[in-house]
This record gives C-alpha cells, sequence and structure tokens, in this order.
C-alpha cells in the first residue's frame, strides 16, 4: 500500500474557509444557512479532486465521482418524492451500503494508493460516514453542520503539511487523518471559549452563578426580541416541545417576541438566557486552525 499524501497550501482549503465564512455570517444574521452554498463548495470540490486523480486513471476518478456523489446524496433534495411513503431513509441506507461496499471490496483488493483505491476517496467516503454518524448521534445538533463537515472534507481531504508549527510528533498522525476531522476536532477545542467568556462577562458584572454562570447570562426582557438566544431563567417557565420544534428564524423570533411580551406583562426587566452560537463559527475557526496548525489537539498532547 502506497500513501501519497498532497502538501498544503491548497485552493480547496481557501474555498472551505471563504464557504464557512459566508456560512458563519448568514448564520448568525439569518439562522439560515441555504444548502445551494454547500453545494457550490461540493462541486468545486468535485473538479478540484477529479484533477488531482487524473494520474490514477479511469478507476480512480470513477471511484472519487462515486465519493463525491456520495456527498452531494446528503445536500440535494431527492428524497422529497418519498416524503409520503417514508422510504427514503431506506434508499439511503442502500446508498450506504453500494458505496461502502464498492470502495471496501476494491480496498480489500487493491490496496489503497499507487494502482489502488486513491487515498482521497477514501478520506472522503469516511469522513462523510464520520459526520452522519455524529449528525445521528447528536453530536452534531445542526444538519448545515454535518454538510459543512461533509463538503470540507470533499473539497479538502487531506491537508498534510500545515502552514505554521506543527510538533514533530504530532506531524505523521496529523497529515493521515482527513482535514474534516482535524478541522471538527479544532473547532471543538476553541468551542471551550464560549463558556469562559460566558463567566468572565458574568463575573465583571457580579451576575456569575456555578450553576449556569458558564451558560447564560442576563438580558433587558425588551432586547428579547432582537436577539438569538435562548431562554434559560429558572423562574420562567418554557415549553420546551414547542421550543424544539421551532424551525425558521421567522418562527425563533415570533417565540422570543410573545415570551417578551409575556415577561413584560409581570413586570420583569431582566431574563437569564443562553446563547443560540452556531456551530458553524466555530468550524470556521477551526478550518483556519488546521490549515496553520494541523490538529491542534495532537498539537498541545504531543509537543515537546
Amino acid at each position: 500500500m502506497v500513501l501519497s499524501l498532497p502538501d498544503g497550501p491548497d485552493a480547496g482549503a481557501a474555498v472551505v474557509i471563504v464557504a464557512f465564512a459566508v456560512a458563519a455570517r448568514l448564520d448568525l444574521r439569518v439562522r439560515e444557512v441555504p444548502d445551494r452554498l454547500w453545494i457550490v463548495v461540493a462541486l468545486v470540490g468535485t473538479v478540484l479532486g477529479a484533477i488531482a486523480v487524473v494520474p490514477d486513471g479511469a478507476l480512480g476518478v470513477g471511484l472519487w465521482l462515486l465519493a463525491a456523489g456520495f456527498v452531494l446524496e446528503h445536500l440535494l433534495p431527492w428524497d422529497a418524492r418519498f416524503a409520503d411513503s417514508g422510504r427514503a431513509d431506506l434508499v439511503e441506507a442502500g446508498v450506504y451500503a453500494v458505496v461502502l461496499a464498492v470502495v471496501g471490496l476494491l480496498v480489500v483488493r487493491l490496496g489503497v494508493g499507487g494502482s489502488g483505491v486513491p487515498v482521497p476517496v477514501v478520506a472522503v467516503v469516511l469522513t462523510t460516514v464520520f459526520a452522519r454518524g455524529l449528525f445521528a448521534a447528536g453530536i452534531l445538533f445542526g444538519g448545515a453542520d454535518a454538510k459543512a463537515v461533509m463538503v470540507a472534507g470533499l473539497a479538502v481531504p487531506f491537508f498534510a503539511r500545515p502552514l505554521l508549527w506543527v510538533p514533530t510528533g504530532a506531524l505523521p498522525i496529523t497529515s493521515l487523518l482527513p482535514f474534516a476531522v482535524n478541522l471538527l476536532l479544532d473547532a471543538a477545542l476553541i468551542s471551550v471559549v464560549a463558556p469562559v467568556a460566558l463567566a468572565i462577562r458574568n463575573a465583571a458584572r457580579d451576575e456569575f452563578r456555578w450553576r449556569d454562570g458558564f451558560t447564560t447570562f442576563t438580558i433587558p426582557v425588551a432586547e428579547l426580541p432582537r436577539r438569538w438566544v435562548w431562554v434559560r431563567d429558572p423562574e420562567v417557565p418554557i415549553d420546551r416541545a414547542r421550543e424544539e420544534a421551532i424551525e425558521t428564524s421567522e418562527e425563533d423570533r415570533a417565540w422570543r417576541r410573545q415570551l417578551a411580551a409575556d415577561l413584560a406583562a409581570t413586570g420583569r426587566t431582566r431574563v437569564r438566557v443562553g446563547p443560540q452560537l452556531p456551530f458553524v463559527v466555530f468550524l470556521l475557526a477551526g478550518s483556519i486552525a488546521a490549515v496553520l496548525f494541523g490538529n491542534v489537539v495532537l498539537d498541545l498532547l504531543l509537543a515537546r
């Protein structure tokens, strides 16, 4: 088995960072990221990847297109036609079975790299399964987050040589991990900043409480309709079932407007809330960190 991994910098990485920046801005402003953004990134990644695997011959290009189609399957609304029958999950399970069987059998017979299955193909398939698994497990809460990880893996299967410092001990592992895995771990590490920042804010305002000082803060009730937050005040009963049923930004805003009116009617002037901070913001930071430093978690663990 011969592994040949590309070095950075990479055009795909630039595309991913720009796309994540656009997605983060949209998610912060309107709380919705259109699938067409991810489709564009996926198509760009498909073209860049196809060019990269041309030296692997027809088999390599064909397998790359199969992997790209595997990612695009999660972005296109093909399941709408099965809405009434409920067979969408069954069809998708069949797609997973076919893709994994084809790639798996060829890996067993031909190996990976060289004249076998291109390394980027394996990385894209594994990244897609990994992201879908995290979504199914509830670790990635939004479908947009899972799609973002998938298209990042398609646009940049590997980024073996980060642009800045990487510990010698971490480089061999970082270079073998798919880029999307590195950026996801970096994003998870960076997300720790949010609760720390909330704790500092609460302490500065003498509002810190051990029970929820890392996850909530207080705002004027009048600001509730225009702030992207969840009401998390122990003195304010919330219909969680209705809250969880919210699907659009307009429904969210209407919900907060109603809560603000109800609270104002009781004479409340401030309310404790939790931020609706989209994870794609951390994915943006994680993608930049992955390009510059690789897997920051491994960097810290293996630094000497």
